[in-house]
């Protein structure tokens, strides 16, 4: 909003010039939405300690020491991350650009569904919230109605096509079937980030991290002379989402301020859902679908471990890990929480690192 009220000034004030630049607003969004998280941080939380008194339910199936360390936590802290972020994105983005309403659109809509999902939970006094069928069922019409978006607005170069990392210049012709994968990687970003969301910092610094990449990576590609020099895909445009995400590390800085552990909040569905259904619509607008498997690498290895984990008991009664997903299977060979926060933390500057070097390898 501020860039498209003040930059058409800056003939008169050249100070307002400055909004011009990505990397002036990318900066202005994180710290706009850190700001907001931390004085809207404090209230918020106060008054769902109010409104839940037990917190969020503790799941009997998970660590049995949860039920002593985490009890009367409340939970649907997503909504400061909501809140910051979409307060900073508003302000500093070029809100005609059509990649910032889809990624908006996703983040939104993933977020009342996580919402309605905590809601239930604390309502009922249940770990069970909305079922699981139905939240996927949404999850994939808002995500479907995102692609659609994204692909008018790519134009036909683009539209319907998939980039492979290391490969200069190679774009699969995917066709239609574009639209079932680009909702597999918005819907599978998603509930990956969600399932990672199970102890105090674990999900969220991942997130931050992922999302500075997708920042740099959306700059790239949208300018045209770093793109070529680079040889990656150029998508017009896409550069506006290094604001998007920008606003998404600054939030996710400020929840972290209450969530560290130990945890004054939980982001809950709320804000899990939305976190990595922003990510994946992201990596979708700049043709980074494949780099996101890499850059969150950490989620697919919590889906993973759980979907392994599943289909080992059910076809030979046998789990694989003591736990799942992976983070809780560490708790329960003797790792102190923090070790395995810290650690998981570090494997995800690994991958972050990897994923970056895709775009001059090739």
């Amino acid at each position: 909003m501020l860039y498209n009220l003040l930059y058409p000034l800056s003939d008169q004030f050249s100070a307002f010039n400055l909004f011009r630049y990505l990397t002036f607003r990318t900066g202005g969004a994180v710290i706009t939405a850190l700001l907001v998280a931390f004085v809207f941080g404090p209230p918020l939380i106060a008054w769902l300690k109010r409104k839940q008194k037990r917190g969020q339910p503790i799941r009997g199936d998970g660590p049995q020491s949860h039920i002593v360390t985490k009890q009367g936590t409340p939970t649907m802290g997503g909504v400061l991350i909501l809140l910051a972020f979409l307060i900073a994105t508003l302000l500093w983005a070029d809100l005609t650009n059509r990649y910032v309403w889809a990624c908006l659109w996703v983040t939104t809509g993933f977020g009342l569904v996580g919402f309605a999902d905590d809601y239930l939970k604390v309502t009922r006094a249940n770990s069970r919230g909305l079922p699981g069928k139905v939240k996927l069922v949404i999850e994939a019409g808002v995500a479907l109605a995102a692609i659609a978006w994204i692909m008018q607005a790519s134009g036909p170069e683009l539209s319907g096509r998939l980039a492979v990392p290391l490969l200069k210049g190679v774009l699969l012709d995917l066709g239609l079937f574009f639209y079932v994968f680009g909702v597999v990687v918005i819907v599978g970003a998603s509930n990956a980030v969600n399932l990672t969301d199970g102890l105090d910092g674990l999900a969220i610094v991942p997130v931050i991290i992922a999302a500075a990449t997708f920042a740099l990576i959306s700059y790239l590609v949208g300018n045209a002379v770093f793109s070529n020099y680079l040889q990656i895909t150029a998508v017009p445009g896409a550069g506006e989402l290094a604001v998007f995400c920008g606003a998404l590390v600054g939030a996710g800085l400020g929840f972290l301020w209450f969530n560290a552990p130990p945890a004054m909040v939980f982001m809950g569905d709320t804000g899990s859902l939305s976190l990595g259904g922003a990510l994946g619509a992201v990596a979708v607008v700049t043709k980074h679908e494949i780099v996101l498997a890499i850059v969150g690498g950490l989620f697919v290895l919590e889906t993973v471990s759980v979907i392994v984990q599943v289909a080992s008991f059910k076809l030979t009664g046998r789990r694989v890990f003591r736990m799942a997903p992976l983070h809780h299977h560490f708790e329960e060979k003797g790792w102190a929480e923090s070790t395995v926060v810290i650690r998981f933390w570090i494997i995800a500057v690994i991958l972050a690192l990897v994923g970056l070097s895709t775009l001059k390898l090739r």
